[in-house]
């Protein structure tokens, strides 16, 4: 919302997922990119500032954030109770219709998004704090929610409880179910990196998947999906870059069932071998991006001719065997050895 304070040398970041504000007064973007997160749209938090035309002298207020959400197809729906019990009942109708809300909090002073209410406790996502992800009580929210207004009647001020619901404006079946099981599970260290490229996960998995639907017959979960084909999937990527290690490639394919289970993503029998193809090409993807891979046929479309060296000269060698054609001629010695016996 607003800050007296100058703006942060660190600029705000392009990056997906769940991560802390940079600085102290882009709350507002941050909030309804989460929101749009929790609606199955991975939006830059950057893009919506642009939009919204945030400031660091006056920050973001609803206006602002209505015409940044109209941008991306949706609206919001402002609520104002005076009854706490009231506005307890309109936030939790809402979250049952898992629509994300987002809320200004510490007396107009700082924007959240709350996706998800459940024994007693609300899902919480605040970007001023690191993690983002929190669960608060009633008590908790209903203390940072409420709002004296001073300018109406400074002695007697009256409370407020105002709300905003991100609405899609087209029927969507893609909404993110952040139960307080899996939000504390984000929350825990060795889940860092998971929360933090939660979008990226997402889109892939939009490619990949299919929201779950009565039209879809015959369909399999990820967790089904990976129980047919994951150890094919590990075998033969550890097998064609050798030196990746099984956990690894199994933390990725933990973090996609994951997402999809959040979203309730599943696969069409009749896709399940480009499922098994597109996964196949992430997972080398990732792996080459974070193990890197020896030159393969050449480096360029253009092949020159070998020439015959000078008498004398020593023939180049590579600078290291990969792991690759190790593996191959340990493979082919093996064969011969077993032929050898044979006879």
């Amino acid at each position: 919302m607003y800050s007296a304070l100058p703006p942060m040398t660190r600029p705000l970041e392009r990056r997906p997922g769940f991560y802390p504000q940079p600085n102290n007064w882009t709350c507002g973007p941050f909030a309804l990119k989460h929101a749009l997160v929790a609606l199955g749209h991975g939006v830059d938090a950057k893009d919506i500032q642009l939009t919204a035309k945030s400031t660091w002298g006056a920050g973001t207020d609803e206006i602002q954030l209505a015409r940044a959400a109209r941008s991306f197809d949706c609206d919001l729906m402002l609520e104002r109770r005076r009854d706490p019990d009231e506005a307890r009942k309109l936030l939790v109708k809402y979250l049952r219709e898992q629509t994300p809300v987002l809320l200004c909090v510490d007396q107009w002073s700082h924007w959240i998004t709350v996706v998800r209410h459940a024994d007693r406790r609300f899902v919480v996502i605040d970007s001023e704090l690191d993690p983002v992800l929190n669960i608060l009580t009633w008590p908790q929210l209903r203390n940072r929610w409420r709002y004296h207004d001073k300018a109406y009647d400074a002695t007697n001020p009256p409370v407020l409880y105002d709300l905003m619901a991100v609405q899609p404006r087209s029927r969507t079946t893609v909404k993110a179910d952040f139960s307080v099981d899996r939000v504390k599970f984000l929350r825990r260290p060795e889940n860092h990196a998971l929360a933090l490229h939660w979008d990226e996960y997402l889109e892939d998995l939009l490619e990949v998947c299919t929201p779950q639907s009565t039209r879809i017959t015959e369909a399999l979960s990820m967790g089904e999906f990976l129980r047919r084909h994951q150890e094919l999937l590990v075998s033969r990527v550890v097998y064609w870059h050798g030196e990746i290690e099984r956990e690894a490639i199994l933390r990725i394919l933990r973090n996609l069932r994951f997402v999809s289970e959040t979203y309730d993503l599943v696969i069409p029998a009749s896709a399940t071998r480009r499922a098994v193809a597109d996964l196949a090409i992430l997972l080398t993807l990732w792996v080459v991006a974070s193990r890197g891979v020896d030159e393969m046929y050449g480096d360029g479309p253009s092949v020159s001719v070998p020439t015959k060296p000078a008498r004398g000269t020593r023939k180049p060698t590579r600078a290291r065997t990969s792991r690759r054609a190790v593996v191959r001629r340990a493979a082919a010695r093996a064969s011969k050895v077993t032929r050898r016996r044979a006879r």
